[in-house]
C-alpha cells in the first residue's frame, strides 16, 4: 500500500495518508481561485479514512488552514478529502487526470496533459 505525507509551511499541521488517490484534478474555479491565491489549484482525492491528520486546522466552508502559518491544507466533501498537492513534503507523486471550470481558465496557460476537461464541475448537479 502506498504511503504519502504533507505538511502546512510551519509544519503544525501534518498528514499521513495510506492508498490511491480516487482522482486527481486540476481546478480553475473562483472558490478555488481566492482560496488559493492562485490561478488554479491541483489536489488528490482520497476516501476520508485514508488520511490521519496531526495538528488541528481552522476551516472556512469545508476548507482546511493552518492557523498559524495560513496554510492551505485540505478540503472535505462528504466521504472524501481532497488533500491540495503543495502541501506533500514530496513532488510528482500524483499526475491530474482532469481540469474543472475551464470557462474560469486563463487563456494564456499553456495546455496541460490531462483526458478530461469539463467547463464546470465533474458531475453537473442534478
Amino acid at each position: 500500500m502506498r504511503e504519502f505525507s504533507g505538511s502546512c509551511l510551519c509544519g503544525d499541521i501534518g498528514l499521513t495518508i495510506k492508498g490511491e488517490a480516487l482522482r486527481v484534478g486540476i481546478c480553475h474555479c473562483m472558490d478555488c481561485r481566492k482560496h488559493h491565491g492562485a490561478l488554479f489549484h491541483a489536489s488528490a482525492i482520497f476516501d476520508e479514512q485514508s488520511v490521519k491528520l496531526q495538528g488541528k486546522t481552522h476551516q472556512f466552508q469545508g476548507r482546511h488552514f493552518c492557523p498559524r502559518c495560513g496554510s492551505s491544507v485540505f478540503s472535505c466533501s462528504p466521504g472524501e478529502i481532497e488533500i491540495h498537492l503543495g502541501i506533500m513534503d514530496e513532488p510528482d507523486q500524483f499526475l491530474p487526470q482532469y481540469e474543472l471550470w475551464t470557462i474560469r481558465r486563463e487563456s494564456w496557460l499553456p495546455p496541460f496533459d490531462v483526458s478530461e476537461r469539463f467547463e464546470k464541475d465533474r458531475c453537473p448537479e442534478t
